[in-house]
């Protein structure tokens, strides 16, 4: 069975005049998102091939309505139509119609309405066209095509073509725009901004660019870089962290009002850029049928996320094993922490024998305890389920500098699971060496 490519559609989005480069550009980043096909058509407007996308998003109304949604949340006021060809796609959202298309003949009908005043031809054309008795497009495009280009001169020939365009008559070729390798993206500001808070509005749209160039890398960063550059001093510096690798500009988002709303600018922000050095490899997911883990997942990075931001880099970080008998050094801290969708943990792998139960919460320091007739006592006996375990480890480090004044030791100890005399699950030792005794070390969630 043969398999024929779909054919071409064109979504135009078109921008207030007078429109910074720069903005355009971030425009164009997010479009990645949307589609790998995206044209810059100065000074105002960007061109998304959309025909080849449509089942991805579930049709066109879904994508169109999901592309609105965006740029209303990036604050951009931009008219949207789409049509077969770029160039009536253009002029349709030119006028302001929100036509959407999808085949020639819809696409001619619409464009035959346009008032010549509503697309962008050079107007020494469109007033020789409207003393021709030319009132819209379809008027136009009745006249002689050979005789309207000489009469039209010196844009003749240029006016006939961009209609012949427009109409699916000649071939419209577009470059197609090129995304960079690495990400840097800078928005100039409209006016120096003195409050943090306020630079929100214009970062999103450096956010949502970031996310579009990721999906179409189909990558995901651990942490970026935003510069906020002052007229009169070297620019600020604010990094975001991320709980893993992710291109979802909500987390970015997140992420960045909480570091914004606690930052205090030492002088006027002039413009920002947003940069991405290290990008790591994220194909897409597959969600599940009924919800869950991955959610789960995503949820709790985007707490550990928004903790980091609230309270530091330093204060919220994670635990990954380490080589060590000894269970006060068997764990390291580690900036970033791994987060695990729901059901899955660490594990053993096969043929390696597990090792004894350890407890969820591992006491700063042992807690020396009393013994009554033999047996370890807190608030009364403590009865003995399993055990003992014995660890004997670390003479090479003993006496050894382990930091903050405490030194490493050697351990050698017997290891109970016991239970309390109120129901509670402790994970206890006998030290071995002199002067021995019992020890809380742990307790079991």
């Amino acid at each position: 069975m043969s398999h024929h490519p779909p054919p071409p559609l064109w979504l135009a989005l078109h921008l207030p005049p007078a429109q910074p480069p720069d903005q355009l550009e971030a425009l164009a980043f997010w479009a990645g998102g949307v589609t790998p096909r995206v044209s810059l058509v100065s000074p105002a407007g960007l061109l998304l091939e959309i025909g080849g996308c449509l089942r991805l998003w579930g049709g066109l109304d879904r994508l169109v309505a999901a592309v609105a949604a965006d740029l209303h949340a990036q604050g951009q006021a931009t008219a949207l139509a789409a049509a077969p060809t770029p160039q009536g796609a253009l002029w349709l959202a030119q006028s302001g119609t929100g036509a959407l298309a999808t085949d020639l003949a819809a696409m001619r009908a619409r464009l035959d309405a346009l008032p010549l005043a509503a697309i962008d031809l050079p107007a020494a054309v469109r007033d020789k066209l409207e003393r021709f008795g030319a009132r819209t497009l379809a008027d136009a495009r009745r006249l002689p095509r050979d005789g309207l280009a000489r009469r039209l001169a010196p844009h003749g020939v240029e006016a006939v073509l961009a209609i012949a365009r427009a109409y699916g008559e000649a071939a419209d070729p577009r470059p197609d725009f090129a995304f960079p390798e690495k990400f840097s993206q800078q928005i100039e500001m409209p006016a120096p901004v003195e409050a943090a808070a306020a630079l929100l509005f214009v970062a999103r749209r450096l956010t949502a660019a970031l996310a579009g160039w990721l999906e179409l890398r189909q990558g995901g960063v651990d942490g970026c870089v935003l510069e906020l550059a002052h007229s009169a001093r070297e620019a600020t510096h604010l990094v975001l962290r991320f709980a893993e690798a992710t291109r979802d500009s909500r987390r970015f988002e997140r992420v960045l009002r909480e570091r914004l709303e606690r930052l205090a600018l030492t002088a006027p922000v002039a413009a920002l850029r947003l940069k991405a050095e290290t990008v790591e490899a994220l194909p897409g997911k597959n969600g599940a049928l009924f919800g869950g883990g991955s959610l789960a997942a995503t949820a709790m990075a985007a707490l550990v996320e928004r903790l980091r931001a609230r309270l530091g880099e330093d204060s919220v970080y994670g635990l990954a094993p380490h080589a060590d008998h000894r269970p006060e050094c068997a764990t390291r801290k580690v900036c970033t922490p791994r987060v695990l969708p729901a059901g899955r943990s660490g594990g053993t792998a096969a043929g390696v024998i597990a090792a004894p139960p350890r407890p969820f919460w591992l006491l700063e320091r042992p807690e020396a305890l009393a013994e009554v007739d033999g047996r370890p006592w807190r608030r009364g006996a403590l009865r003995l389920l399993a055990g003992p375990e014995r660890i004997e480890s670390g003479w090479w480090q003993s006496g050894e500098a382990k930091g903050e004044g405490e030194l490493f030791s050697d351990v050698r100890r017997d290891y109970f699971v016991a239970l309390t005399a109120d129901s509670r699950w402790a994970w206890i030792f006998r030290e071995l060496r002199a002067p021995g005794g019992w020890y809380l070390h742990g307790w079991f969630a």
